[in-house]
């Protein structure tokens, strides 16, 4: 799979260093709305989330997960990529082994983000658009990927 190094925009919008922040990076790049956007949006989502009483959310609040530059949970960026029109489908269920990997004959082409194992990474038209190449030689498996809903792109 070809690579290219893709910050989505962090180092323009002022921020520096090294952090945690690939769902911030994947969903600036592949949406195409600006990193400092949907950083400040999901920082607001996982506000609210940690404020409410789930055990996911008390967990996240104890481990100190409440800012995007720490990564974020599903429980935050599902229903925020949901929002934006975006769906989950799943490539790999219980007891399946892995069906499809990193490779871009196994990915659909369009703008898609890629749920790998403690990441998600942009992929668009079978590149992939990250920090670094995470693709293991062709053999990261995918969990899933999120895409546009048909009729919204």
């Amino acid at each position: 799979m070809k690579f290219v190094h893709n910050d989505g925009g962090r180092v323009a919008a002022g921020f520096k260093g090294n952090t945690g922040d690939c769902v911030v990076r994947a969903i600036a790049i592949a949406t195409g709305l600006p990193y400092s956007q949907v950083y400040d949006e999901l920082t607001e989502h996982i506000t609210s989330f940690v404020d409410g009483r789930s055990k996911a959310a008390k967990r996240l609040k104890a481990r100190g997960k409440t800012s995007p530059r720490n990564g974020v949970s599903k429980h935050v960026y599902r229903p925020y990529l949901a929002r934006l029109g975006w769906e989950f489908i799943p490539t790999m269920g219980f007891g399946t082994g892995c069906q499809v990997h990193l490779r871009p004959d196994e990915l659909p082409t369009g703008r898609i983000i890629v749920r790998l194992s403690r990441h998600l990474a942009a992929v668009i038209d079978g590149v992939l658009h990250d920090t670094h190449d995470c693709t293991r030689a062709g053999t990261r498996c995918v969990y899933g990927y999120y895409r546009k809903r048909m009729g919204e792109i």
